[in-house]
Protein backbone atom coordinates (compact mmCIF):
# COMPACT_ATOMS: atom_id res chain seq x y z
CA UNK A 1 0.00 0.00 0.00
CA UNK A 2 1.28 3.46 -0.98
CA UNK A 3 1.29 6.45 1.33
CA UNK A 4 -0.78 9.11 0.00
CA UNK A 5 0.25 12.35 1.58
CA UNK A 6 -2.84 14.28 -0.65
CA UNK A 7 -5.67 11.66 0.30
CA UNK A 8 -8.27 13.86 2.25
CA UNK A 9 -7.65 11.21 5.64
CA UNK A 10 -4.01 11.96 6.08
CA UNK A 11 -4.77 15.64 5.42
CA UNK A 12 -7.70 15.67 8.23
CA UNK A 13 -5.35 13.28 10.17
CA UNK A 14 -2.69 15.97 10.44
CA UNK A 15 -4.75 19.32 10.77
CA UNK A 16 -6.36 17.67 13.90
CA UNK A 17 -1.94 17.11 15.17
CA UNK A 18 -1.53 20.60 15.04
CA UNK A 19 -1.93 23.15 18.00
CA UNK A 20 -4.53 25.96 16.42
CA UNK A 21 -7.08 24.32 14.35
CA UNK A 22 -6.83 20.31 16.46
CA UNK A 23 -9.92 18.44 15.97
CA UNK A 24 -12.43 21.74 16.23
CA UNK A 25 -10.57 22.33 12.78
CA UNK A 26 -10.25 19.07 11.74
CA UNK A 27 -13.94 17.63 12.05
CA UNK A 28 -15.38 20.51 9.84
CA UNK A 29 -12.63 20.20 7.44
CA UNK A 30 -13.33 16.23 6.92
CA UNK A 31 -17.04 16.33 6.95
CA UNK A 32 -17.94 19.62 4.92
CA UNK A 33 -15.25 20.06 2.73
CA UNK A 34 -13.84 16.16 2.23
CA UNK A 35 -17.53 14.98 2.67
CA UNK A 36 -15.64 12.12 4.59
CA UNK A 37 -18.38 10.27 6.32
CA UNK A 38 -18.71 10.81 10.12
CA UNK A 39 -16.62 7.71 10.94
CA UNK A 40 -14.10 8.00 8.80
CA UNK A 41 -13.68 11.78 10.32
CA UNK A 42 -13.86 10.71 13.51
CA UNK A 43 -11.54 8.34 13.58
CA UNK A 44 -8.87 10.83 12.01
CA UNK A 45 -9.80 13.55 13.55
CA UNK A 46 -9.20 11.50 17.08
CA UNK A 47 -6.71 9.58 15.93
CA UNK A 48 -4.35 12.95 14.81
CA UNK A 49 -5.57 14.66 18.16
CA UNK A 50 -4.88 12.03 20.78
CA UNK A 51 -1.26 11.48 19.45
CA UNK A 52 -0.73 15.22 19.60
CA UNK A 53 -2.06 15.20 23.28
CA UNK A 54 0.14 12.61 24.13
CA UNK A 55 3.60 14.01 22.37
CA UNK A 56 2.72 17.14 24.35
CA UNK A 57 2.59 15.55 27.62
CA UNK A 58 5.16 13.57 27.39
CA UNK A 59 7.49 16.06 25.57
CA UNK A 60 6.92 18.70 28.27
CA UNK A 61 7.68 16.52 30.89
CA UNK A 62 10.99 15.21 29.55
CA UNK A 63 11.51 18.69 28.10
CA UNK A 64 11.33 19.96 31.95
CA UNK A 65 12.86 17.76 33.79
CA UNK A 66 16.13 17.98 30.82
CA UNK A 67 16.09 21.87 31.80
CA UNK A 68 15.56 21.49 35.72
CA UNK A 69 18.21 19.65 35.88
CA UNK A 70 21.07 21.27 33.63
CA UNK A 71 19.76 25.11 33.94
CA UNK A 72 19.65 26.57 37.42
CA UNK A 73 17.17 29.42 35.80
CA UNK A 74 15.15 27.18 34.46
CA UNK A 75 14.51 25.20 37.62
CA UNK A 76 13.71 28.53 39.29
CA UNK A 77 11.35 29.60 36.83
CA UNK A 78 9.45 26.02 36.69
CA UNK A 79 9.60 25.88 40.49
CA UNK A 80 8.04 29.26 40.78
CA UNK A 81 5.84 28.50 37.67
CA UNK A 82 4.76 25.16 39.30
CA UNK A 83 3.95 27.07 43.18
CA UNK A 84 2.19 29.59 41.88
CA UNK A 85 -0.36 28.02 39.42
CA UNK A 86 -0.89 25.56 42.19
CA UNK A 87 -1.38 27.86 44.20
CA UNK A 88 -3.87 30.15 42.44
CA UNK A 89 -5.67 27.53 40.49
CA UNK A 90 -4.52 24.00 42.47
CA UNK A 91 -8.01 23.68 43.64
CA UNK A 92 -10.35 23.32 41.12
CA UNK A 93 -8.04 20.59 40.14
CA UNK A 94 -8.02 19.16 43.80
CA UNK A 95 -11.98 19.21 43.68
CA UNK A 96 -12.72 18.19 40.23
CA UNK A 97 -9.65 16.14 40.04
CA UNK A 98 -9.19 14.54 36.61
CA UNK A 99 -12.83 15.33 35.51
CA UNK A 100 -11.69 18.99 35.38
CA UNK A 101 -9.01 17.77 32.80
CA UNK A 102 -11.23 15.78 30.31
CA UNK A 103 -14.55 18.50 30.37
CA UNK A 104 -10.88 21.58 29.45
CA UNK A 105 -9.98 19.10 26.32
CA UNK A 106 -13.47 18.28 25.44
CA UNK A 107 -15.61 21.62 25.58
CA UNK A 108 -15.14 23.01 21.83
CA UNK A 109 -13.83 26.72 22.51
CA UNK A 110 -10.89 28.72 21.60
CA UNK A 111 -7.95 27.60 23.29
CA UNK A 112 -8.74 24.57 25.04
CA UNK A 113 -7.87 21.00 23.42
CA UNK A 114 -5.15 18.57 24.02
CA UNK A 115 -2.35 20.64 23.63
CA UNK A 116 -3.84 22.72 26.03
CA UNK A 117 -4.85 19.90 28.05
CA UNK A 118 -1.36 18.49 27.87
CA UNK A 119 0.13 22.20 28.78
CA UNK A 120 -2.34 22.38 32.02
CA UNK A 121 -1.57 18.89 32.92
CA UNK A 122 1.98 19.63 32.44
CA UNK A 123 1.60 22.88 35.06
CA UNK A 124 -0.49 21.34 37.40
CA UNK A 125 1.30 18.16 37.95
CA UNK A 126 -0.16 15.58 36.71
CA UNK A 127 1.15 12.33 36.30
CA UNK A 128 2.12 12.06 32.25
CA UNK A 129 -0.35 8.25 32.48
CA UNK A 130 -3.03 10.28 34.08
CA UNK A 131 -3.17 13.43 32.09
CA UNK A 132 -3.00 10.63 28.93
CA UNK A 133 -5.65 9.02 30.13
CA UNK A 134 -8.12 12.07 30.66
CA UNK A 135 -6.70 13.89 27.94
CA UNK A 136 -8.08 10.38 25.51
CA UNK A 137 -11.27 10.92 26.96
CA UNK A 138 -11.77 14.75 26.57
CA UNK A 139 -10.84 14.17 22.68
CA UNK A 140 -13.23 11.46 22.26
CA UNK A 141 -16.39 13.37 23.81
CA UNK A 142 -14.85 16.45 21.71
CA UNK A 143 -15.16 14.19 18.24
CA UNK A 144 -18.56 13.30 19.33
CA UNK A 145 -19.38 17.01 20.05
CA UNK A 146 -17.59 18.57 17.03
CA UNK A 147 -19.50 15.83 14.75
CA UNK A 148 -22.99 16.62 16.26
CA UNK A 149 -22.24 20.70 15.05
CA UNK A 150 -20.79 20.27 12.32
CA UNK A 151 -23.31 17.41 11.24
CA UNK A 152 -26.56 19.98 12.55
CA UNK A 153 -27.37 17.23 15.24
CA UNK A 154 -26.10 19.87 18.07
CA UNK A 155 -27.78 23.05 17.06
CA UNK A 156 -25.96 26.61 18.21
CA UNK A 157 -26.19 29.62 16.58
CA UNK A 158 -22.91 30.38 16.03
CA UNK A 159 -21.66 26.82 14.98
CA UNK A 160 -22.49 26.72 11.11
CA UNK A 161 -19.75 25.21 9.58
CA UNK A 162 -21.25 24.60 6.38
CA UNK A 163 -21.67 28.17 5.04
CA UNK A 164 -18.08 28.77 6.37
CA UNK A 165 -16.37 25.78 4.26
CA UNK A 166 -18.17 26.20 1.57
CA UNK A 167 -15.90 26.23 -1.82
Amino acid sequence: MILNFSSPEFIVFWTSMLPISELRGAMPLAIVYYHLPFWTAFSFSVLGNILAGIFAVVFLNLLSDYLMHKNYWFNRFFSWLFARTRTKHGRHFEVWGRLALILFVAIPLPLTGAWSGAAAAFVFGIPPKEAAISIIAGVLISGLIMGGLVLGLINIPFASFSSFLKV
